[in-house]
């Protein structure tokens, strides 16, 4: 058992003088933030400011207004959630109460003429079925927003699957 220890002590030495001592790691030095067009490296971080320079306070854009004509909208990219063609100013959707689900629930949707929510907001963590909302997915404005009048602040260059098969095939 002794020798075992002094094999072990003798390796264990060899190891720790063998990762120290050397010449210390290269100091990284950070490069020297690029000039942007308007000479001013603080006023090129974002472009989102409008070019309002980012030591002064930017005025906000006014609040979009909801679109309430009750049409669906084509989705941006795949699995986005739909959009809610209506206004929901005043719905409670809280722990106590989810108003869209007075249209929205299989039980009411027809009767409303409202889509039905998705099967899998049924469906809880283990894709078991429940006989209510999953509270996973109770709070809709988690992941649906409502339809507005704002314009995109950046460009969307999504292209659909099929739009780029199409564009191949008349290549």
């Amino acid at each position: 058992m002794r020798r075992i220890l002094e094999s072990f002590a003798i390796a264990l030495i060899l190891v720790l003088s063998a990762c120290g001592g050397g010449e210390p790691p290269p100091q990284v030095v950070a490069p020297a933030p690029e000039v942007g067009a308007r000479g001013n490296p603080a006023q090129d971080i974002d472009n989102l400011r409008r070019n309002v320079p980012i030591t002064t306070e930017i005025t906000p854009l006014p609040m979009a207004t909801a679109e309430n004509f009750d049409r669906r909208r084509g989705r941006a990219y795949p699995m986005q959630p739909p959009t809610i063609p209506h206004s929901i100013d005043g719905y409670q959707v809280d722990l106590n109460s989810n108003r869209c689900m007075l249209c929205h629930a299989r039980s009411n949707a027809a009767q409303f003429q409202a889509p039905e929510i998705s099967v899998t907001h049924y469906m809880d963590r283990d894709d078991q079925f429940l006989a209510e909302v999953s509270p996973r997915r109770y709070f809709c404005v988690q992941c649906h927003v409502v339809q507005t009048d704002a314009q995109p602040l950046v460009a969307n260059g999504f292209r659909d699957i099929d739009e780029v098969l199409r564009s191949e095939r008349a290549q």
